[in-house]
């Protein structure tokens, strides 16, 4: 029996004009992401996608396992191909439902007739299905208000489909449609749910991690690429940039007051950032900040960081609590892995009693001991790049 994925792509239907740009887009990342589980067709019509295995070994779970991951899509089903005519679309639709049928007690039939040359209007092909099924499978009752399935039939242009329950995707937009930008991932829980949102919303990400060797080991590095393989399964290739950070905490470590440790360290932070983002081609940059979470997530501390900042800063958490953000992780599947005890730079250096409500003047004054662009150069210039996938 011929099977095929059906695709719905929600928001997408909302952008008038530009809608083909989105949808395209969306068929783009499919392909790229589906690519390596054999061969398949994708197309579009009538506001739907369809994935159509050409190859016998062609890997059907899996590519629905990733379809469900890819954002711009809002649900997807699995359903069953048929020939137009109702004889077909009893015969098959028997066979097809039946393990949905044996394990539950009341259906419905919806179905929508996009080929209005078939010869049965919709209130009459659900008749026929329904009839077929209650005949088939004796137990079962139709109850139109609040069934335990819903059965689907749709006629379109090239054939007629019977499918069950439609599967909740990813949503959001096709990544890539939104730009580009970089997130500051440092391997706690707050880092790779802000790339995730942002991919979610159409970015296409790169990545910028500090390392500080000794007073980081090489595990903490570790735990980040397999923090990004985790986002990376949503939001496709990631090219992740590995900064050295040491020499610059050494010097504000050496040159500072220890009260302004922490705001010293992000400027820096956002000075280097700013230079990779910008030479790979974002837009902006993506940080995990959360509004009040830790004392240099303050308000005037935020204000004092952003000051260095040339490009857009954005905080798609900022207005969520930690247990909020905590579920989003475990949706994706980083929380475990952001909690391994593998220490970040941003928690090496943290002064005993950080400022909460620094000035700007304060910390400009503060930092003036340091060769801020010496520092910024040398650590751009020993930036390591690689992909993850």
């Amino acid at each position: 029996m011929k099977e095929i994925i059906l695709i719905k792509n929600g928001e997408l239907a909302l952008k008038g004009l530009n809608r083909s740009n989105f949808e395209d887009a969306l068929i783009k990342n499919m392909k790229r992401r589906l690519k390596d589980l054999g061969e398949a067709k994708i197309t579009k019509s009538q506001s739907t996608i369809y994935v159509q295995p050409v190859s016998e070994d062609y890997d059907f779970e899996e590519a629905l396992k990733r379809v469900g991951m890819i954002f711009g899509i809002a649900g997807f089903s699995r359903a069953c191909v048929c020939e137009k005519t109702i004889e077909d679309i009893l015969s098959r639709s028997r066979e097809y439902l039946k393990n949905v049928m044996e394990n539950i007690k009341t259906f419905k039939v919806e179905a929508k007739r996009a080929d209005k040359r078939f010869p049965l209007t919709s209130p009459e092909i659900c008749a026929e299905v329904g009839a077929m099924l209650l005949e088939a499978y004796p137990h079962l009752k139709v109850d139109v208000h609040n069934p335990d399935r819903t059965v689907y039939v749709e006629i379109r242009d090239f054939a007629a489909y019977v499918r069950a329950e439609q599967i909740k995707g990813a949503g959001g937009l096709p990544v890539g449609t939104a730009g580009k930008a970089s997130v500051l991932i440092s391997g706690g829980i707050d880092s790779p749910v802000a790339a995730w949102t942002m991919a979610k919303r159409g970015l296409r990400l790169d990545a910028i991690h500090f390392a500080s060797p000794p007073y980081t080991s090489p595990r903490a590095e570790l735990k980040v690429r397999t923090l990004l393989k985790k986002v990376a399964a949503y939001s496709g290739t990631i090219n992740l940039a590995v900064v050295p950070f040491t020499e610059v905490q050494d010097e504000i470590a050496q040159k500072c007051p220890e009260d302004y440790f922490t705001l010293i360290m992000r400027r820096m932070m956002m000075r280097i950032a700013q230079r990779i983002a910008g030479s790979s081609g974002s837009l902006a940059l993506i940080t995990g900040e959360s509004l009040g979470q830790v004392a240099s997530q303050t308000l005037p501390a935020l204000v004092t960081t952003d000051s260095v900042a040339d490009m857009p800063v954005l905080r798609p958490l900022i207005g969520m609590d930690k247990e909020e953000i905590i579920a989003v992780s475990r949706h994706i599947d980083t929380f475990e892995t952001s909690i391994l005890p593998y220490e970040d730079c941003c928690t090496v250096f943290t002064p005993k009693h950080p400022k909460t409500r620094p000035t700007l003047a304060l910390c400009e004054e503060a930092e003036k001991g340091l060769d801020i662009e010496g520092l910024v150069e040398k650590a751009v210039e020993g930036t390591q790049y690689s992909f993850i996938e």
